[in-house]
């Protein structure tokens, strides 16, 4: 992958100043670069220090071969919304985890993306840019290189990156209570390693939501999150008094769904290469559209 910059300001003295500032390449990737030989002036290998004038071509190569060693391949079916040469979208069925761990070495997303990479020669590490929890539905973005994965974060720190949730509650919401804005901070749990807690020693979790039906019992609800903290929803959820359903961390299991209700449905951001704005959205899945339908 190719960026390319025509120097159309003074405001730029520098290649360096451009990388960093254009770009926002990260000090770790301009050495990678650096170290490459991939930075180029009007098409020829140049310093970061290179001076540069107007109409002056940028550019960096961004192809570094890479595999992901501890990551083992396996073939599993994936949901793909979107691909292009940065990056791979899924939407990843409840149950799977995103990343590999004791219990699911070989069965985690992560793993079924290195299979389905290397099956389409593409040589690049697993980098996913979005996390959801194993038993959470919904949309997961794997950045084919380490500028675009960067990129991606970097607009999730300036809350240009936005993301939205559904889940299904427990109770009802007053019509008062149908919208509002969650801003209460979150830590870890005492004696806890998953576990996570409202706290004013934890760190900020803003969480705006919005009530979207309310059936007898439940109530469907979507969320956009401003900050990113583990469990941001389901502890935020409970804070409010009503649990996610089917939630046995926070609240409750349920005999209408076997997981907690949450789902990752809809992303909007800018593509890092083409600045072009990019918004997908999915459908909930079965086992949460049949709650809907319940009496």
């Amino acid at each position: 992958m190719k960026l390319e910059y025509i120097v159309n300001s003074t405001n730029y003295k520098t290649i360096k100043e451009v990388l960093k500032s254009h770009f926002h390449i990260s000090d770790r990737l301009l050495l990678k670069l650096k170290r490459a030989n991939q930075i180029f002036r009007n098409e020829k290998p140049a310093s970061v220090h290179t001076p540069i004038h107007l109409n002056d071509i940028v550019s960096a190569q961004i192809s570094f071969q890479e595999k992901s060693e501890t990551i083992l391949p396996t073939e599993l079916e994936l949901d793909i919304i979107f691909e292009d040469d940065t990056m791979l979208i899924v939407n990843k069925p409840a149950g799977i985890p995103v990343h590999p761990s004791m219990a699911h070495f070989t069965d985690s997303l992560s793993n079924g993306i290195r299979y389905y990479f290397e099956k389409n020669h593409i040589e690049t590490k697993i980098r996913p840019v979005n996390r959801l929890d194993k038993d959470t539905s919904g949309l997961v973005i794997f950045a084919k290189n380490e500028y675009i994965q960067e990129a991606l974060i970097h607009q999730m720190e300036n809350h240009t990156f936005k993301k939205y949730y559904r889940a299904i509650l427990t109770g009802t919401f007053d019509e008062t209570k149908k919208t509002g804005t969650i801003d209460s901070n979150i830590a870890r749990k005492e004696g806890s390693i998953i576990e996570r807690k409202i706290s004013p020693n934890g760190q900020r979790a803003v969480t705006h939501y919005r009530v979207i039906q309310n059936f007898a019992d439940y109530c469907l609800v979507e969320f956009q999150l401003e900050t990113g903290r583990t469990h941001q929803i389901r502890v935020h959820s409970k804070y409010l008094g009503h649990p996610i359903l089917g939630d046995s961390l926070y609240g409750t299991t349920s005999e209408f769904i076997s997981r907690q209700a949450l789902h990752s449905y809809k992303i909007s951001f800018s593509h890092p290469v083409t600045k072009q704005k990019m918004d997908f959205e999915i459908a909930l899945p079965e086992d949460m559209k049949k709650i809907g339908k319940k009496k």
